[in-house]
């Protein structure tokens, strides 16, 4: 079974990320999921969820609502350093970070690890595993793009949520689902939402 990490981090657009991690779960793909506290407001915020603030009992929710398989979602706290995903010999087969702050971002640039969030997109940068990071800010100061750049040197594919108008979306849910399935598409993980260009 193909592995994802998936850090949600305080950046507007929850729901990208929730959004993603739907079609992971059921694309049948095993989802380690972590969640920053800022992203937890932003949830609350953004959506109609609301999330208990246990990472099992945040996991049984999910788990429930996305029906996911028993043993297919693990969520893990920030500070939960023995979990698979803090060493290079458990890293999963890709990491995503959707939403990624700009905070996020210049801690992954410089591999500053002073939380589980950091160090699983370091951990995919020194195994060299795909890493995707689905910035969302407006604009982009120098420092911003700095770090960006330093990434995508790093081997970092960086996805600004930027959904594309060509195939006319009529919803926020179509908006949503372009930028997923660019997501999924770089996973290579077959995906339903957007057709692909020419077709």
């Amino acid at each position: 079974m193909k592995t994802v990490t998936l850090i949600m981090t305080g950046a507007s657009g929850a729901v990208y990320g929730l959004r993603l991690l739907e079609e992971l779960i059921k694309a049948r793909v095993k989802v380690y999921l972590l969640i920053s506290r800022p992203a937890q407001i932003v949830i609350t915020m953004e959506t109609a969820l609301q999330l208990p603030s246990r990472t099992d009992e945040i996991e049984a929710f999910f788990s429930q609502i996305y029906h996911a398989d028993k043993g297919q979602l693990r969520v893990f706290g920030r500070e939960q350093w023995m979990a698979p995903i803090a060493s290079g010999s458990g890293v999963a087969d890709a990491t995503v970070v959707c939403p990624c702050t700009t905070g996020t971002l210049s801690a992954i640039a410089v591999g500053s690890s002073k939380n589980l969030l950091e160090r699983a997109a370091d951990v995919a940068l020194k195994e060299r595993k795909p890493l995707i990071l689905v910035v969302r800010e407006t604009p982009f100061s120098d420092i911003h793009l700095q770090n960006m750049l330093s990434l995508s040197r790093m081997g970092a594919v960086i996805m600004p949520a930027n959904p594309g108008f060509y195939g006319q979306p009529e919803s926020i849910s179509d908006l949503v689902d372009f930028m997923v399935a660019r997501i999924l598409d770089h996973l290579q993980i077959k995906q339903q939402l957007l057709p692909v260009w020419g077709e």
